[in-house]
Order: structure tokens, then C-alpha cells, then sequence
């Protein structure tokens, strides 16, 4: 299993116009994402189980990791590589009692004394952020716009990959991963584009000319 993390694409289809996710993540493959998250927070579970099947099947297809955004049943049901949890989602060892062993766990966190906890408690990888002002997510006041500062300490505490998000484009990806971050996720920047795998692939080249700058 490809475990790389440097362009993370989580899904939203509030945000992406008139293209369905399926469209979205298929021009994110095209363009070399590394992770996919399955979100879609709105959609009933049926709806995400079906739209879950579909990214399985791409996301193997192009070796590329697959996730699922909270529920731990649906991550099961459709054999994704894994689950990303929030601070009101169940605690990473309930969820890995759910999951196969080898099953990858996230965790969003924004404080150091957070991420730390994470690491502490098992996650594979940490989501920090909100790095920078964003509207695609709702994000609490004390989440939000955390800063590079932020995102170096943390980096500079924990032992495992994190990845920034939250407010992230090309044009600023390079400046998180040169504080610290093993990678990018986007929600609008590759949703929302003109040209999704255009997006990605600059999302891409940001990343590394920021981690040319580690």
C-alpha cells in the first residue's frame, strides 16, 4: 500500500459546481493525488456507502490511498485503506477495534498539546489546521487560521507525517510544507477549480518546491 502523502484531496460536492464528486476525484487521479478523502458530510450514509464503492474501486486502480472522513462502519464496508477522525468522532482505539490491522488512522488536531495526545494515542498521521482562513470547512474559532508557527512546532513535536489543511492553494502550499508539513489537503483548491487535475499537479509541484525548502 502506497502510503504517500503529499496532495490529499477531501471531497465536498456542495463544492465542486455542477461536476459530481466521481468527475472531481477522476481528474485528481488524473493529475497524481496520494490520498482521497471521502467527506461529504451532508450526504446520507447509503449515498456516501455507493459514492464509497465507486473511489474504492478508482483508487485501487491507481494505487492511490483511499480514506473515509468519520464513520468507521462506511471506511469497513467499502475496504477503504482507512479513516480520518475529528475531535467528535470516536477515540482512535475504539475505531481501530473496528478496522483491519493494518488500516491507517488520522486525526485532526490544531494545538501541539493536541497532536501530541494523537500521536500518543495511535494515529498513523495528523491533519493540522485550520492553517489558514477557509471557508469550506466549519471550523471552530480556536481552529482556525493557526498559523505556519503553529504547523513548525507541531512538525518539530510529533515523530509521525502531518499534513496541513485549511485555507491551502498552490500558491501557498509550498510555504506549509517548507514549516514542517509532509504534505497538503485541499478541499476547494482542487474541487473547485477550473481544471481539477491541472489543481492537482500544481498543488504537486508546490509541495515539492516547499520541501525543497525544509
Amino acid at each position: 500500500m502506497n502510503t504517500t502523502l503529499n496532495t490529499y484531496l477531501v471531497t465536498q460536492s456542495d463544492l465542486s459546481g455542477e461536476r459530481p464528486t466521481v468527475e472531481v476525484v477522476e481528474a485528481a487521479l488524473r493529475g497524481g493525488i496520494d490520498v482521497i478523502q471521502l467527506r461529504e458530510k451532508h450526504a446520507s450514509a447509503r449515498t456516501r456507502y455507493e459514492l464509497g464503492q465507486t473511489i474504492r474501486e478508482l483508487t485501487a486502480d491507481e494505487d492511490v490511498l483511499f480514506v473515509v472522513n468519520d464513520r468507521v462502519d462506511i471506511a469497513v464496508a467499502v475496504d477503504a485503506d482507512g479513516v480520518h477522525l475529528g475531535d467528535d468522532d470516536l477515540p482512535i482505539h475504539v475505531a481501530r477495534e473496528q478496522l483491519p490491522a493494518d488500516a491507517l488512522v488520522g486525526r485532526s488536531v490544531s494545538t501541539v498539546a493536541g497532536a501530541k495526545e494523537a500521536e500518543d494515542a495511535g494515529a498513523d498521521y495528523l491533519g493540522v489546521g485550520a492553517v489558514f482562513a477557509t471557508d469550506s470547512k466549519d471550523t471552530k474559532a480556536e481552529q482556525s487560521e493557526i498559523g505556519l508557527d503553529r504547523v513548525r512546532e507541531i512538525a518539530e513535536t510529533v515523530s509521525i507525517p502531518i499534513v496541513g489543511i485549511g485555507g491551502i492553494t498552490p500558491d501557498n502550499a509550498a510555504d506549509v510544507v517548507a514549516a514542517g508539513a509532509d504534505g497538503v489537503a485541499v478541499i476547494s483548491a482542487i474541487t473547485a477549480a477550473e481544471d481539477p487535475t491541472d489543481a492537482t499537479r500544481r498543488l504537486a509541484t508546490a509541495v515539492s518546491q516547499g520541501r525543497v525548502a525544509q
